[in-house]
């Protein structure tokens, strides 16, 4: 029987048995030829020098994989067989491996044609079943300490990328609870990409469909972190903005954006295009000039408010795309260490797009994604916070399932930062609690504590914060009973007694998350604790009295970062609640509500100021001519009749000449005409 036919009968592929000595072109050395023993198994020789005169090097490969396959072989006997194995070829197996010996002994011409009728049927054969057994034997093995053993050649891509950013930053397994021992802050590059997270809703080939040919025809785009550049957008050029470092206190780098003269100019012309109130005149400095940041902001809301959220959205990334490309070498997304001061206007925009790009991301189902990027607003400025995103973290933190990110945000910040203070985190933190409690495959000691937490808090929450049951019920059309709807501690009046600056934390709060209450599991573990809340009330509780003597006290006045975040987020119930001054001036989706100790690097050079006491043929011209100006070149020197006569003279020309030019450039429309210029016939 030749090997081709014994290969058949076992359901051996080609690389399963070791390849001969001779064919290699390598001594089987004296020990082993003395002997007469049976080849050295594949992949179990002596490591020494590489291997000369092997015809081909990829030859090599399979024989090293059978070494794992043969290692494993050692634990589990049974799983060497093959699905084609039959008892009679395994009876045989002595016989066969007498015979393969001496075939591959033979150093003639014979063993280079099976050699390549081998290789052949290894191509033919693409169904086989040792890819399965490869990905098995990725499995992860424990010993008996309960540590991970790994083999470094079957790691898994994932983690081999997580130790690459920084080996230190693994998670580590601690009495079978994953304790997470990464910063808090600490942002991941593959989930700041979308698609990763579609990918695993909907899978790869729904996500991508034909992108990846189309990508590579751009070889010239840059690759980003924040955003993938499409073939869609211009070709990316310097813009005129640039990152600097400004200084290193304590381990933190600033870090603050410049533009350069030339971005100053293109600044100046877009103030003039938002003064005009006309987005077309925006239109037509993005086509100059395509890649300004505040003008593609700015667009990007008209856009929105037509309902245009696709163009909208990829105006963000695009100004996302030019911020990243002038990053400065040193400055890291990922580290948490990066400062950016928001009171310098040149690092507003930055902030703002990726708020502008959270939100979209939320909107379009990535929550996991949308938390991402929160971190990393979090970790620009976390003292200060100026988009006010702790309004936000735990909303995506809970739509994404991180609930345990979230309670360690909570304990870690609750000391200095008095988070408990928020609605958001009052309650958000003992839902969290509550999830964690219901998630069947932690320890059960671990559930029984996270059980009692969520009791405790929310309690203490119902407390603090009584005007939140009831807008929250309603908004997730649940009747509450006699009891609770009658009694004055969660009534009307706990809406009306608090502050307009509570008003406007709790109504932010109902009207965002009422939707994760919903859920009837949620209300039955609610409804016990709002009756012993009551309780509590009703005895004239210590905690009751001191939380209301709490709420007197402090949400005196939102400080300005909260309306800021109000306004981004445009929560209806929230927006509604807004002080007079904050709504009666202009916000402007590039810049809503500057600081008021806003850093000014340079400013716009100042026009020529229009006198109060103008005529009505002055202004009616102005309107037609924004850049005319009567009395322009006035002196101030009442004394001085005859400058002022000739300044009056001046005056008149400039009038006449700029009617004349209004003239000359007006245009008549011609009347529309027919199809058919010639007409279809008489009029008679």
């Amino acid at each position: 029987m030749s090997r081709r036919a014994l290969r058949r009968l076992r359901g051996e592929q080609r690389g399963q048995e070791g390849p001969g000595l001779g064919e290699l072109g390598l001594d089987p050395g004296p020990e082993r030829a003395r002997e007469g023993g049976p080849p050295p198994a594949p992949g179990k020789g002596p490591r020494g020098p590489p291997r000369a005169g092997v015809s081909n090097r990829f030859e090599l490969i399979p024989a090293e994989e059978s070494e794992d396959e043969a290692v494993a072989g050692e634990e589990r006997p049974d799983t060497r067989l093959s699905e084609q194995d039959t008892a009679g070829g395994s009876q045989e197996g002595s016989k066969d491996r007498s015979k393969e010996q001496a075939v591959t002994e033979d150093t003639d011409g014979d063993g280079h044609r099976e050699g390549q009728e081998a290789e052949q049927q290894d191509r033919s054969l693409g169904t086989s079943n040792k890819p399965r057994k490869k990905k098995k034997k990725r499995k992860t093995k424990k010993n008996s300490a309960g540590e991970t053993v790994e083999d470094n050649d079957l790691e898994d891509i994932d983690s081999l990328l997580e130790r690459i950013e920084d080996p230190r930053l693994a998670p580590q397994s601690r009495g079978g609870i994953t304790t997470d021992s990464r910063p808090l802050l600490y942002v991941e590059h593959r989930n700041l990409n979308p698609e990763n997270e579609l990918k695993r809703y909907f899978g790869a080939r729904a996500v991508l469909g034909d992108q990846r040919p189309r990508q590579r025809q751009r070889q010239y785009v840059r690759s980003t972190w924040l955003t993938a550049p499409k073939n869609t957008w211009p070709r990316y050029s310097k813009t005129g903005i640039t990152m600097q470092l400004l200084d290193t206190r304590r381990g933190v780098q600033h870090f603050t954006f410049e533009h350069h003269r030339e971005y100053q100019q293109v600044q100046f012309k877009f103030l003039d295009a938002v003064e005009s109130m006309d987005p077309n005149n925006i239109v037509l400095l993005l086509q100059m000039n395509p890649y300004h940041v505040d003008s593609l902001l700015q667009l990007s809301d008209v856009c929105r408010m037509q309902e245009d959220q696709e163009m909208a959205r990829d105006l963000i990334e695009r100004a996302l795309y030019s911020l990243e490309c002038a990053f400065h070498p040193v400055f890291s997304l990922t580290s948490g260490t990066c400062r950016l001061d928001y009171r310098r206007p040149e690092n507003r925009a930055f902030f703002l797009a990726l708020f502008k790009h959270l939100m979209f991301l939320e909107k379009r189902g990535c929550p996991r994604t949308a938390l991402e990027f929160c971190k990393l607003i979090l970790s620009l400025d976390p003292e200060n916070d100026p988009l006010c995103v702790l309004l936000l973290i735990d909303f995506l933190s809970l739509r994404a399932r991180e609930y345990t990110f979230l309670t360690r945000l909570f304990q870690e910040w609750e000391s200095h930062r008095n988070l408990f203070q928020l609605p958001n985190f009052a309650f958000s933190v003992p839902l969290a609690y509550f999830f964690l409690s219901q998630q069947e495959e932690r320890p059960e000691l671990e559930r029984s504590q996270a059980r009692e937490r969520a009791a405790r808090l929310i309690q203490l929450a119902l407390i603090m914060f009584p005007s939140v049951l009831m807008p929250l019920l309603d908004h997730c059309s649940v009747q509450p009973d006699a009891r609770v709807a009658s009694h004055p501690f969660f009534g009307l009046n706990a809406q009306i007694s608090q502050s307009p600056a509570l008003n406007q934390l709790t109504s932010l709060y109902v009207g965002r998350t009422h939707a994760l209450w919903k859920d009837p599991a949620v209300m039955a573990w609610l409804e016990p604790h709002v009756h012993e809340v009551l309780h509590m009330v009703e005895a004239q509780d210590a905690l009751v009295q001191e939380a209301e003597h709490k709420r007197k006290i402090r949400y005196q006045s939102a400080p300005r970062n909260i309306y800021r975040h109000i306004i981004l987020s445009e929560m209806k119930e929230a927006t509604a609640a807004l002080p007079l001054e904050v709504t009666s001036q202009p916000v402007m989706g590039f810049d809503p509500l500057p600081p008021l100790d806003s850093i000014v690097s340079y400013t716009q050079p100042e026009r020529t100021s229009h006198p109060s006491n103008e005529s009505t043929l002055s202004l009616f011209f102005r309107s037609l001519l924004p850049n005319f100006n009567l009395q322009g070149d006035i002196r101030h020197d009442g004394d001085d009749e005859a400058g002022a006569a000739q300044d009056l003279n001046q005056g008149v020309n400039r009038l006449m000449a700029a009617m004349r030019d209004m003239l000359a450039n007006i245009q008549f429309q011609e009347p529309p005409r027919d199809d058919n210029p010639e007409g279809d016939g008489d009029w008679d």
